[in-house]
């Protein structure tokens, strides 16, 4: 294999060993930010691929992630967050990582070139028509998420491919390509450190703009969210009360009527006469709060649409 900017030896590498141990760490601090910075170039194919999940998410399709190793870790931790802040449903989310659940005990290598195992695993998922895969590899090589690329697409589901290296596999098989050109990594080969913290920043920002996209989030709230916890049944309160403008125990009173669902709670201290009026609004403005809101009376001048004119079309 020609060596490729993610096995590449960094600039500060030679002597790391007997550097002094502050030294060490700020070569790393300074690894990382510059590795973050990389994400900035790839904001337009991100906002490519957000619209891409959130149409297909919004006709009733799945999401699937697929990676191995430390990828697969960030593409997990993702996935996994989705029901809980968004309230995307968790039967529209699969994870396919190569070694199947022995991974998340020894994140084993070998897995990785398993190309039958990422066969099956789509399959297995039922993607087809209709879903979306997101693939995730530093070399954008790896034959597990490469597999994964091409047999999503023959089922005919939407790919996306988040890769680190320019040009590689991955980037060319995936329909829609997300480079993340991180700087070599200060321990060779390392991709948990550079290279994953770039992945986890583009699918932190990949799945918030998809969210956004759906009506998950209304002026910086996550309205969509499932309170199944003590923490997060008061943050919904706190957030029916901010949006609404009513107090915390009002809040706490329209939750338990809206069956814990934010959204209805705040068209019902809107103005919306029960909780199935207040769906059924929702429903009519394609699950966003704001045109709901306006179909109450609310100020229309402040809801802007997310996708232009086109898009403000669909959900007059």
């Amino acid at each position: 294999m020609a060596e490729t900017r993610t096995e590449a030896l960094h600039k500060n590498a030679e002597g790391l060993d007997i550097q002094a141990p502050d030294t060490v760490l700020s070569y790393l601090a300074d690894a990382q930010i510059e590795a973050a910075k990389v994400v900035r170039h790839a904001i337009p194919s991100i906002a490519r691929a957000a619209e891409i999940i959130a149409v297909r998410l919004n006709s009733g399709g799945k999401l699937a992630y697929a990676a191995a190793g430390s990828s697969g870790l960030m593409a997990l931790a993702d996935a996994l967050e989705l029901p809980g802040t968004f309230g995307i449903h968790r039967d529209r989310i699969a994870i396919l990582i190569a070694g199947g659940d022995d991974a998340f005990r020894t994140l084993a290598g070998g897995p990785e070139d398993d190309t039958e195992e990422a066969a099956a695993a789509v399959a297995g998922a039922g993607l087809g028509k209709g879903d979306c895969l997101i693939a995730i590899s530093a070399s954008g090589t790896t034959p597990y998420a490469v597999k994964a690329v091409e047999e999503a697409a023959r089922r005919g589901a939407a790919t996306i491919g988040i890769a680190n290296n320019r040009d590689s596999a991955l980037l060319r098989q995936a329909q829609t390509a997300i480079l993340l050109e991180t700087p070599p990594e200060l321990i060779a080969g390392s991709t948990r450190m550079g290279a994953g913290t770039a992945q986890k920043i583009a699918l932190n920002m990949l799945s918030t703009l998809t969210a956004i996209h759906l009506g998950h989030v209304h002026d910086g709230y996550m309205v969509n969210l499932m309170a199944d916890n003590i923490k997060l049944r008061d943050r919904a309160a706190r957030i029916v009360a901010a949006v609404s403008g009513r107090g915390t125990d009002e809040a706490a009173r329209l939750l338990e009527k809206s069956g814990g669902a934010v959204k209805t709670a705040i068209l019902l201290a809107a103005g919306a006469d029960s909780t199935d009026a207040a769906q059924k609004i929702l429903e009519e403005a394609g699950q966003k709060l704001r045109p709901a809101l306006s179909a109450l009376g609310h100020d229309p001048e402040k809801w802007k649409p997310l996708f232009g004119k086109d898009h403000a079309r669909t959900e007059k």
